[in-house]
């Protein structure tokens, strides 16, 4: 059966993303020093030869056990489900052929036709709400696994719904000291983990957490 699972960068201070990072400063990377914040978190994943040619980088980056990592990600996933403040960002950054190559479902409030990109991904846009969108996810990724993608909202949604089986974090020993935290806005009774996986470099801790 499908497992529902969150694959994030986290900042040492539990934020998932800068303050600062919004759609309104999407162009001013040098406002609050947010794109040098997010470029920070994610420079780990930027520097994985997996990832550089799914984004269409360029050749180089790291073929080690981190590579291995995100190769695992990607072709364990069959669905991905994602937040419209997320998909904003990424369809002014993505590129055409954006690196999902799966149907992804987006929860909205904005009705909107699925929008079709190269490479087999489908954006498809819920305004059913979190458990819709995660039936909708099962039937698509036809026994593969669901990613939760983000961003923090959306993750908590899945975790106060208790059907997250997996916790995927890559550590990264930078301070935001404000931003959007991955934690919050939790209600009990929340699901148990445990550790199953810790994996150490100098750029990032990569941790797995499994359902107790």
């Amino acid at each position: 059966m499908s497992k529902v699972f969150v694959n994030i960068s986290l900042s040492l201070d539990g934020y998932l993303a800068p303050e600062g990072m919004t759609m309104e400063n999407w162009d001013r990377p040098e406002y609050m020093d947010w794109g040098a914040k997010w470029g920070a978190l994610m420079g780990w994943a930027l520097n994985q030869a997996y990832l550089r040619e799914k984004l269409g980088i360029g050749p180089g980056g790291e073929t080690g056990p981190v590579n291995d990592l995100v190769r695992h990600t990607f072709q364990r996933t069959g669905a991905h489900i994602m937040g419209k403040r997320m998909f904003d960002g990424g369809e002014r950054g993505w590129p055409e052929e954006a690196p999902f190559h799966t149907p992804v479902y987006v929860l909205t409030h904005q009705q909107r036709e699925p929008w079709v990109r190269p490479g087999g991904t489908t954006f498809y846009f819920i305004n059913e709400g979190p458990k819709r969108a995660l039936e909708l996810a099962r039937q698509a990724a036809s026994g593969r696994d669901i990613r939760i993608s983000g961003g923090a909202d959306v993750i908590q949604q899945y975790l106060n719904l208790g059907v997250v089986d997996e916790l995927e974090i890559a550590l990264v020993p930078v301070l935001f000291g404000g931003g959007r935290r991955l934690f919050e806005h939790l209600r009990e009774p929340l699901a148990r983990f445990r550790i199953d996986q810790v994996l150490g470099t100098p750029a990032a801790t990569h941790l797995r957490y499994v359902r107790a």
